[in-house]
């Protein structure tokens, strides 16, 4: 988890830091219904690679967005789940997709 001091000053860039990449907000949208193996995002995302979902979905993890969850199976059985941090960004999702749905609304006038 970040430590406040390595935080930018300004709250914005903050938010930016954490959820500012394409695919950290695609999958936060689609944790947003509930928990997701691995698989299950990757075909929701589509055009995204193994690698770059990993990467990305470490990270989450690490500043405390997402938990992980490692089932002792074979083969492993790997979900991840929304944190209380993560849940608290449903209102910006949201305020994202209404405002896509006016703009898109717009364009096709």
């Amino acid at each position: 988890m970040l430590k406040t001091k390595n935080l930018p000053q300004c709250p914005v860039e903050t938010t930016l830091m954490l959820i500012g990449d394409k695919w950290k907000v695609l999958i936060l949208r689609d944790l947003a219904s509930g928990t997701k193996r691995f698989g299950e995002l990757k075909k929701s995302l589509g055009n995204i690679s193994q690698k770059v979902l990993t990467t990305q979905l470490r990270d989450m993890e690490k500043n405390g967005l997402i938990y992980r969850t490692v089932y002792a199976e074979v083969p492993p059985r790997v979900e991840y789940t929304l944190t209380k941090t993560g849940i608290s960004l449903k209102p910006i999702l949201e305020a994202m997709k209404t405002w896509g749905e006016a703009y898109q609304m717009k364009l096709s006038q």
